[in-house]
């Protein structure tokens, strides 16, 4: 292993608990032990524990699961009435603790204002008398139910319900009762979630989201009330010896309600400012806490504590290094971490150790990869959120994501097994036949590759010189250095295997191919939207691709996800991009995770990019465009360019006797083109 890695495997501790190395796999939403969001209520998730034992297997020091709620979702079972999940967690635990890993469950106080209501569940809350109907199966009271009545981060035409003093005490009850059978199940320690990312227990410290006037309210103290009494009901029934962990945010980096400050932005911190930051980790740590688990945010700055790739390597360190120096206690610093940044902190004793996330998502491997200095065999994790928390929100909608999305969380887009053993499994062909694939962008090449490991002989088409199709467009822009990481991963692996490769080859008669099967994977066309000038545009992957010079004021018409990116890499480069969108809102798209399309509005807010809104293209002329807006009035926008970004139609070299896959099939994102192109390769 590279001695710059050195500091990473050094042994630590929590409380008397002591880990191995300093790598701390953190929690993610649908991860949990207990299930997420299942129908039937809680129970064992052996998905979950398998995916956890092969992590554990691969070098991982310490594992925090996902989120258990207290009480379930459905039906309102509390966690530490179902025993039978306790004694198979017990079980689990050996098998973990073979490993030499170490695990704490993370228990959650509930989501307050920041529960992800979705587009089905918010009529119902909305309607007096569902919601009353639906209560025995989903209380939607309950789990909105906050420090104070407050707008809902994902439906503001919801206010939420104050929790009263009963519920407070019901919850410190549970922890301490769920915490106990944890224990006694072999746990190593738990994790109090959270005043952390503006859920109910960091609802509870801000003044900002409390106006109680009780004894959980008003003061510091009485505001942080909620989470010191946790942490001494869970010592009181665990014992001092017992760790617990605290998910904390250092700073909340929100403006107001819903509108987040985005990196280097001048603002006035309407959350937790560092100054009270200081004063509460100590605090937090006196009351009891053996760990902080640290990051920034809330769902207000949503991609501060689920950064996208818009969001700077290591953008939490610098904070929580801070934090660290007013506390005793081990500090776990989370956000786009880098091995050698978190080592090289370490070493300096700025922080502890180093919490990764989505990374474990990816390449259940990648520790292992490390230390046997296969940095290359790693596959990079690309902050794209399409599989692992795709919860998605605009202009009138509130979580619109569809419902198995919504629970199926903490899948992966680009490693479609992740959490999904039953439905994606690599087994042996019963035949090994010839396959033909053509096109050879990521959906020929995920193709190519699951055919390869099944024993069948591939043989792989691609028009251009090199292997990446659309997405190597799409990986241009500078902030997308994971995403070319990711087609050089590709192509390297291509490399492993007996795939023959042809490159500036291009298909016209399937039939010569002398294939037993052919699969299609030759991506969409851009759409030429019919309006007077329009050849005087340039087509966005024509931009990407070819980077022609663009003048100093640019138009992108199409304020989708790709037109957005353009427009912020322009906004880089030191251009000044406006954009024209025909929607009421920019990305109002399902699939797009809140955390990334949020980074993109807020940035363009913060920095006072030109939107238009509602508003359609009607001409493009030498000097600009020219729009009418939503009540007719037409008017002009010069531009020095016009770059084009209306979306695109599949483009399939043929649809008879083929199996189609991605966008070749139907226009999606990098999660349906890889899980399809599994859908196809396992069935031939």
């Amino acid at each position: 292993m590279d001695a710059k890695y050195d500091a990473l495997f050094t042994p630590w501790k929590v409380g008397n608990v002591e880990i191995k190395n300093r790598i701390v796999l953190c929690p993610m939403g649908g991860t949990s032990l207990f299930g997420w969001f299942e129908l039937t209520g809680c129970k064992f998730d052996k998905e979950a524990a398998n995916f956890f034992l092969e992590r554990a297997k691969n070098n991982v020091g310490l594992i925090i699961p996902g989120i258990a709620p207290l009480r379930d979702t459905f039906w309102g079972k509390w966690l530490w009435q179902n025993p039978k999940m306790f004694k198979e967690l017990k079980v689990f635990m050996d098998e973990i603790h073979k490993t030499g890993a170490k695990l704490f469950v993370q228990l959650t106080a509930g989501m307050g204002r920041s529960w992800a209501i979705t587009d089905m569940v918010a009529p119902i809350h909305k309607n007096k008398f569902l919601r009353t109907i639906a209560k025995p199966i989903i209380d939607t009271s309950h789990e909105l139910a906050s420090p104070s009545p407050l707008p809902s981060r994902w439906d503001p035409e919801i206010t939420t319900p104050e929790m009263t003093v009963e519920q407070i005490h019901e919850i410190i009850e549970a922890f301490a009762k769920t915490a106990k059978l944890c224990k006694e199940a072999g746990v190593d320690g738990v994790e109090v979630h959270a005043v952390h990312e503006g859920y109910l227990l960091d609802q509870f410290t801000m003044e900002w989201t409390n106006h109680r006037t009780d004894e959980y309210g008003g003061s510091f103290e009485n505001r942080y009330r909620f989470p010191v009494e946790v942490v001494q009901a869970i010592k009181k029934a665990c014992g001092d010896d017992f760790p617990v962990s605290l998910r904390y945010s250092v700073e909340s980096k929100v403006k107001d309600f819903r509108v987040g400050a985005v990196p280097g932005e001048n603002y006035v911190e309407k959350g937790r400012n560092m100054a009270e930051s200081e004063k509460a980790a100590k605090y937090l740590q006196d009351a009891g806490y053996d760990m902080l688990n640290a990051d920034n945010g809330t769902y207000d700055s949503w991609y501060w504590s689920h950064p996208p790739m818009y969001m700077p390597q290591n953008c939490n360190l610098e904070d929580v290094s801070h934090i660290k120096k007013f506390v005793d206690i081990p500090v776990v610093c989370a956000g786009r971490m880098e091995p050698e940044v978190g080592a090289q902190a370490i070493a300096d004793g700025r922080i502890d150790a180093m919490g990764i996330a989505r990374q474990f998502l990816v390449d259940p491997q990648w520790i292992t990869k490390l230390i046997d200095e296969r940095l290359e065999d790693i596959k990079p994790c690309i902050c794209c959120h399409n599989g692992c928390f795709n919860f998605c929100s605009y202009k009138g909608h509130a979580n619109a994501q569809d419902l198995p999305d919504t629970m199926g969380l903490a899948r992966c887009a680009i490693n479609p097994e992740t959490m999904q053993s039953k439905k994606y499994k690599l087994q042996p062909a019963k035949k090994s036949k010839k396959v033909a694939v053509i096109g050879g962008g990521i959906g020929g090449m995920e193709t190519a590759l699951v055919c390869a490991k099944r024993g069948h002989q591939v043989t792989l088409y691609e028009k251009s010189d090199r292997l990446g199709g659309v997405f190597i467009a799409a990986a241009a822009p500078s902030f997308k250095e994971k995403d070319r990481d990711l087609i050089a991963w590709y192509r390297r692996e291509i490399a492993k295997f007996p795939i023959e490769v042809k490159l500036n080859t291009e298909v016209k008669d399937i039939a010569s191919l002398g294939a037993d099967e052919v699969v299609v994977a030759t991506g969409s066309n851009p759409i030429r939207i019919p309006v007077k000038g329009i050849e005087k545009g340039i087509q966005a992957i024509d931009f990407l691709l070819e980077k022609p010079p663009v003048g100093q004021n640019v138009t992108i018409i199409g304020g989708g996800l790709t037109g957005c990116e353009i427009a912020y890499e322009l906004y880089l480069q030191g251009k000044t991009p406006t954009i024209v969108e025909m929607k009421d809102d920019l990305i109002a798209v399902k699939g797009v995770c809140l955390a990334n399309s949020s980074y993109l509005r807020d940035f363009f807010n913060a920095n006072k990019v030109a939107v238009h809104l509602e508003t359609r293209l009607t001409e493009v002329c030498d000097d600009g465009v020219m729009v009418t807006d939503k009540n007719g009035k037409t008017f002009k926008i010069p531009a020095d360019n016009v770059i084009l970004s209306t979306g695109y139609r599949p483009n399939p070299l043929a649809t008879k006797g083929v199996h189609l896959v991605g966008d070749a099939n139907k226009v999606g994102n990098l999660r349906t083109v890889i899980w399809q192109a599994w859908d196809v390769a396992m069935k031939l």
